[in-house]
């Protein structure tokens, strides 16, 4: 039996200080939400450089934002009756094993002994069982339930999905809606992933958004959580995008609130084959209902320890990335950064997220070296205006992963940068081509700054608000691209080596990841 691997050559460099356990916070997005959950000292601090672009509405904020919250002394994540109902098993998946890594961004292929794949097994088990078979777009397909009411995605959303899928269907090359949503697509899901893009904000389910709204006596029906919560294929422009999170920002302003949909993403992502994910979020966002910083922190990693809990060896293993806006003060930031570091597990990092064309990077800066001085590791959104210069001051910043950073792909200087400092892009395209930066999924440059040796992995940005999964994400991309088997194994590879976990686990599930996907790129070449 021969197996095949793609090798990668390149080191990747271990974190300061290895944090991880739970759920990485989700980035805001946050040009709408601006200072809607600012301290009260906020808004004379910051002044934005020339008129705020695609911030949405404003909201003032609310005494519960003192400085003291945020204070005080982080407390334990308490213990509380598990949200989730278990997840059925899947049988796991047999066949070949294989590795499959890259070189300076190229697929290069190298034959594996059953010796070898031996030496592997451990990683299996530090990885858990893969789930063969997968969803289809079929309506109701791999429904969770949560908490008493057994809230699931629904039929409606399911098709809400699929609706969205078959409008982008009119852009891909001519079989990419079948390979979407086709066998490919099942084995896709059937692989091991790493999912290191992700908002919580952005993957509420529309029947739990019905759920909060009823506990906080708002009128909500499923119809209109659905409206509000799915944007289109395509929006006039980001700031339209940004509105499909008006409302979920409203209805998590409580830590049950926080804790149940936290918890819901990670059945989700169990659901979807993924093995390691990093969720962020923007405590700050949260303080409306009078949390402090720290409880809105504890509340999101209980949601990830109760999923944990309930879905056992099939529960991926979850970081929390804390994340700032450009739009709030940045002695605020520092003190955000304090908090997440004084945390602890399982916040694995720091981020910053806003409207860059209005708030730029560099006053955040005290920021970052707050939350490096603690051990976290360092990201940031940037490259989603043109110019390279927000993905340069994100650089100067020391971050390792830049979120989304996909203007970067026209600036041959800034490649170059990229690929000497070991920088990764955490790449979204279907959000991507939402927010209009890149016109259909067959322009989004994930294969190109691949192929160019950039370090990139892929990601949904938004599950809920763009309607997809990493599994579809990958079908739909690699599909309009035409990116190669080797290619996609080897990008997705790259999630595990990238997260910023605890290194030991990550080897392990590199490990398996490598045997799995290079056993499905070996297949054929072609993924057509």
């Amino acid at each position: 039996m021969r197996i095949v691997a793609v090798e990668r050559c390149d080191a990747v460099p271990q974190c300061k200080q290895d944090r991880i356990g739970g759920m990485a916070p989700f980035h805001e997005l946050g040009c709408r939400l601006g200072r809607r959950a600012q301290l009260r000292t906020d808004a004379g601090e910051r002044e934005p450089i020339g008129q705020q672009l695609g911030e949405g509405k404003r909201r003032v904020s609310r005494p519960g934002d003192a400085v003291e919250d945020r204070q005080r002394p982080p407390r334990l994540v308490d213990g509380g009756k598990p949200l989730l109902q278990s997840v059925r098993r899947r049988e796991q998946e047999g066949g070949r094993r294989n590795v499959a890594r890259h070189d300076q961004g190229r697929s290069v292929a190298r034959v594996l002994d059953r010796r070898f794949q031996q030496q592997h097994q451990l990683a299996d088990r530090s990885v858990g069982g893969r789930r063969s078979g997968g969803e289809s777009c079929s309506p109701g397909g791999g429904r969770g339930r949560i908490g008493d009411s057994r809230i699931g995605r629904a039929e409606a959303e399911a098709q809400a999905a699929c609706a969205h899928r078959e409008t982008e269907r009119q852009d891909g090359p001519d079989g990419a809606a079948a390979y979407h949503c086709g066998v490919i697509t099942d084995e896709l899901r059937s692989l091991p992933k790493a999912e290191l893009h992700q908002h919580l904000d952005g993957a509420v389910r529309p029947e739990t958004a019905v759920a909060l709204a009823a506990e906080i006596g708002m009128e909500l029906s499923l119809a209109e959580a659905r409206q509000r919560l799915i944007g289109p294929p395509r929006c006039h422009d980001q700031a339209e995008l940004l509105t499909y999170f008006d409302l979920p920002i409203r209805l998590l302003q409580t830590a049950p609130a926080l804790r149940r949909v936290t918890a819901e993403l990670v059945e989700t992502m169990a659901e979807d084959g993924v093995r390691y994910a990093e969720i962020r979020w923007a405590p700050r966002l949260h303080l409306d209902g009078g949390l402090p910083v720290v409880d809105v922190i504890s509340a999101v990693a209980a949601g990830v320890a109760d999923a944990r809990a309930q879905l056992g060896s099939e529960a991926p293993f979850i970081g929390l990335i804390v994340t700032a806006m450009r739009s709030h003060a940045p002695g605020a930031n520092v003190e955000l950064a304090r908090t997440a570091v004084a945390f602890g597990r399982p916040v694995v990092a720091f981020d910053l997220a806003g409207p860059e064309a209005t708030y730029p990077a560099p006053p955040h800066a005290a920021a970052f070296r707050a939350a490096e001085a603690g051990g976290l590791a360092l990201t940031a959104h940037a490259g989603e205006v043109p110019g390279p210069e927000r993905i340069k001051e994100a650089i100067d910043l020391g971050v390792r992963r830049i979120a989304h950073g996909v203007t970067a792909a026209d600036q041959p200087d800034l490649i170059a940068l990229l690929r000497e400092r070991e920088i990764t892009l955490d790449l979204c395209p279907t959000s991507n081509v939402q927010t209009g930066i890149v016109p259909d999924l067959a322009g989004h440059p994930l294969t190109k700054l691949h192929r160019a040796g950039v370090s990139v992995t892929i990601s949904t940005d938004d599950r809920t608000v763009s309607g997809t999964t990493l599994t579809d994400e990958m079908a739909r991309a690699a599909a309009a691209q035409g990116t190669t088997r080797g290619e996609l194994a080897a990008i997705a590879i790259n999630g595990f080596r990238r997260g910023f976990g605890p290194q030991e686990l990550l080897r392990a599930m590199t490990a398996s990841a490598e045997l799995a996907w290079g056993a499905w790129a070996a297949r054929d070449p072609a993924i057509s």
